[in-house]
């Protein structure tokens, strides 16, 4: 049963403009309601128009949608200007988390997915990351620098995975394009520090999912694996580690935080 969001009152977002993409299940709809049940206006994104409507009708007020292809462009400058028609200001924190798994390794894996799993994890995201950083540098203080950058938090927050830092032999594709998102985050983190704009890593070990199924692992093998490392990680506790991180204050930066299952030593 999807859990229904915490009633909103003067959380520690409140007035934020916030858009997730992929919204529609698993971490990024987690996401979503954690940020909205603490005071975020919300745009969700995800190719599922029906299932955005259904929850963004469950949140009601301060949730709006934007349906589409998360790696496109023009889907992408549709999400910010939903904030920006709905909400009356500019989205404040953005979430880059659509993206799809791959089960293998670079020889095993099957290379006629390769070129699509590259274009929505690393393409897609670098397209939103630069997005998000024009509307959030256009909506600073123009040539202040210093303290005038932080009148209010500003926050891209990109949903990596603990095998874009430690290599898998299992998933060695899929990590490779976490791999260049760790890239991406940390190079736009010093890029935009001077300008107050935090760049955050989330990094999660094995998160129980409908990711799985969609990157094709197989069924026993999933199940071996998750009773090795059980309790695995719920959407939810990815959720609470980016609510953490952008309710901080704006002279405050977690830069990244990698978060696994207790019992899961590798990778």
């Amino acid at each position: 049963m999807t859990p229904v969001s915490k009633s909103r009152s003067d959380g520690p977002l409140d007035g934020r403009v916030a858009v997730i993409t992929g919204a529609s299940a698993g971490i990024g709809e987690a996401i979503a309601r954690s940020l909205h049940a603490s005071g975020a206006s919300v745009v969700l994104n995800a190719r599922r128009a029906d299932r955005l409507e259904a929850i963004a009708a469950e949140l009601s007020e301060g949730a709006a949608i934007a349906p589409g292809d998360a790696a496109d462009g023009a889907i992408i400058g549709e999400m910010l200007q939903t904030a920006l028609k709905r909400f009356g200001k500019p989205a404040d924190l953005v979430v880059v988390n659509a993206g799809r798994g791959l089960a293998g390794s670079v020889t095993t894996s099957d290379p006629e997915q390769w070129e699509e799993m590259v274009r929505v994890n690393l393409l897609g995201a670098a397209r939103l990351m630069r997005a998000a950083a024009d509307t959030m540098i256009g909506a600073g203080p123009g040539p202040a620098v210093g303290d005038g950058w932080l009148a209010h938090p500003r926050d891209i927050v990109v949903i990596g995975s603990n095998v874009g830092r430690h290599h898998s032999p299992f998933s060695s594709m899929y990590g490779s394009t976490k791999f260049a998102v760790n890239s991406l985050a940390e190079a736009q983190r010093r890029e935009l520090a001077p300008k107050g704009i935090r760049v955050t890593l989330i990094e999660p070990g094995i998160v129980a999912s409908e990711f799985q199924g969609v990157a094709g692992y197989d069924e026993q093998w999933w199940e071996t694996f998750g009773t090795k490392f059980a309790p695995l990680l719920k959407p939810e506790d990815v959720a609470r580690a980016v609510e953490f991180v952008v309710s901080q204050p704006a002279g405050v930066h977690v830069n990244d935080v990698m978060l696994r299952p207790t019992r899961q030593d590798y990778p």
